[in-house]
């Protein structure tokens, strides 16, 4: 029997932007919708959209800490939005029959897997929680995050796909021989390796546009490439109307570090459900975010001869075939990959 009262503890929200604050947002809103009695403890980000500062983590910490230490939630499930708040959740379970569990998104387990101290203190701290909360059931946004939950000892650990929001824009008809690349220019998002390897293999008249904010120096000169255009950030209107009418929207993540690791990669089921074709590299989360052949295709990471493969087969299909293969990667990403679906699932971890 699930229980219908939900004590929700989270250090993400807004106005803080960010993957994770939306996740909070929507996963309050959507209990709700579900008959919860939700009861929402939060600290809110910085005005124009930052985290808060190690100040007001700390107090939020020890203030509500305090508070909860002598509450009791008898009956309740604790909801933490992320591991880094599982103090809380114990404080607000301890000596009662509520129902730990937590959400994991992959760059909160991945901090642990660091070889300097900030990672293996962190992993400390994921330890002493995992003793602390024997009965904790443990929610990932995908199977690789599952795996590395898993891997540090946490033995209740469920799969619940993200979902996502698309606004129904009209296409950008100005992209039809345009790549798209979207997301924030790190090294493991595979930008330069991409323009290297496979922007020059493929047919003259084909361009790639950068969306998405600078961030590590090293992936600028792929910007400088003459075939390359770059966006900057755009908002998600336009950025969907660029998913929407681009030849295809290209995500060619490789391999990285242990501690460098796409948890789900929103930004694939984003691009289907706007409307995409969606071309993924097959690495990390992005084997949950994208069903290979039905919302896009997934290809070997750092296979140039397998992405200039696809990306031709895409060039020689019709424009009606290519229509038909967006719609039934949007009608499907827009089935896997919504709110209502990860909320329910959610709900069914509560049991």
């Amino acid at each position: 029997m699930t229980s219908k009262k939900v004590l929700f503890l989270t250090r993400k929200w807004p106005p803080a932007v960010g993957g994770m604050e939306t996740y909070c947002v929507e996963m309050a809103a959507g209990l709700k919708r579900h008959g919860f009695d939700i009861e929402v403890i939060a600290l809110p980000g910085r005005e124009g959209g930052g985290a808060p500062g190690t100040a007001a983590l700390i107090d939020f910490g020890l203030r509500n800490g305090m508070r909860l230490l002598f509450q009791r939630h008898s009956g309740a499930v604790i909801f933490g939005g992320d591991l880094a708040v599982w103090p809380l959740v114990w404080a607000a379970a301890i000596g009662s029959d509520a129902q730990p569990v937590i959400a994991v998104h992959g760059t909160d387990i991945s901090l642990a897997g660091r070889p300097d101290i900030k990672g293996r203190l962190f992993a400390a701290y994921l330890s002493l929680g995992r003793k602390m909360l024997p009965r904790l059931k443990v929610i990932s946004n995908s199977h690789a995050t599952a795996a590395r939950v898993a891997a540090r000892g946490f033995a209740s650990v469920a799969t619940v796909p993200l979902g996502c929001r698309v606004s129904d824009e009209k296409p950008d008809r100005n992209f039809a021989r345009t790549l798209l690349f979207a997301g924030r220019l790190v090294t493991r998002k595979g930008l330069s390796w991409f323009v290297d390897a496979v922007l020059p293999q493929l047919p003259p008249e084909i361009r790639l546009a950068v969306a998405g904010t600078r961030w590590d120096a090293s992936e600028d000169a792929a910007l400088s490439h003459p075939r390359v255009d770059f966006l900057g950030p755009l908002s998600q209107p336009e950025l969907h109307r660029k998913m929407a009418g681009a030849l295809a929207v290209v995500i060619p993540n490789v391999q990285a570090g242990s501690h460098q690791f796409e948890g789900f990669g929103l930004i694939a089921a984003e691009a289907s459900a706007a409307g995409g074709l969606v071309l993924a590299s097959r690495l990390d989360g992005y084997e949950t975010s994208v069903i290979d052949g039905e919302t896009g295709t997934l290809l070997p990471p750092g296979d140039a001869n397998a992405w200039i493969t696809a990306i031709d087969d895409i060039v020689a299909l019709s424009e009606d075939e290519r229509e038909r293969r967006k719609n039934r990667a949007r009608v499907s990403a827009r089935q896997h990959f919504n709110w209502h679906r990860t909320v329910s699932m959610t709900t069914e971890v509560f049991q």
